[in-house]
């Protein structure tokens, strides 16, 4: 069997991201796809995952093939509370369901990868620092972070995140730039694990709308 490259996205779809920023999000999502099956390496490795979370968490798209990736527009509900932990806590649940580990006789999956995105702050804190403990014994080879815009509350991501990046606006050029960069490390993991590079893989630098931050 081939072995799979998982990657989980996990969006925060609470009722501040209504109007522009949710809409550059599901066009965002829609390029990415584009531009990775336009990658020989990706389209031959990596599997999708899309799940959302606001006052409720949703698996928009279970783990499948990059090729047969089908990603409904994402739709907010008018206010409500961030479950960013129950999202988290959901991600574990996804990639214990999903991910092939290796044995004796053969090979498992590449260790998969995750991208959060949020515009604020968890709203179950109690969960959210249990789901924080749980994330990071997830054997992830990459957790990138991205506090999209002023309210998000960066702080809370530093705890789980490999990578964080942030977007100082909210508008469609910098989303489409996010995912345009989503996209390539995407590819470029993709790329590595098939030319044996294994766990050291670079991903590019992110464009100048997106701020690193750790």
């Amino acid at each position: 069997m081939d072995r799979r490259l998982p990657i989980y996205l996990l969006i925060d779809s609470s009722g501040s991201m209504r109007g522009e920023p949710i809409q550059s999000v599901n066009v965002g999502i829609a390029a990415m796809l584009t531009a990775l099956r336009q990658d020989p390496y990706a389209l031959e490795t990596v599997y999708l995952s899309f799940i959302t979370f606001d006052n409720e968490v949703k698996e928009l798209l279970p783990l499948q093939s990059l090729e047969s990736a089908q990603v409904n527009d994402i739709e907010l509900p008018r206010s409500g509370a961030t479950h960013m932990g129950e999202g988290l806590n959901k991600v574990c649940d996804c990639v214990e369901r999903d991910v092939i580990t290796s044995t004796a006789d053969q090979k498992g999956d590449f260790r998969p990868m995750l991208f959060v995105m949020t515009d604020g702050a968890p709203s179950d804190l109690m969960e959210f620092e249990a789901a924080v403990q749980r994330i990071k014994g997830m054997k992830f080879s990459e957790i990138i972070a991205c506090a999209a815009g002023p309210k998000a509350k960066q702080d809370h991501l530093q705890k789980f995140a490999t990578k964080m990046v942030s977007l100082e606006t909210m508008d469609s050029s910098s989303f489409a730039t996010y995912f345009q960069w989503v996209s390539a490390s995407i590819a470029a993991n993709a790329s590595g694990q098939q030319n044996g590079v294994g766990e050291d893989i670079t991903l590019p630098p992110p464009p100048d709308e997106v701020q690193v931050v750790l």
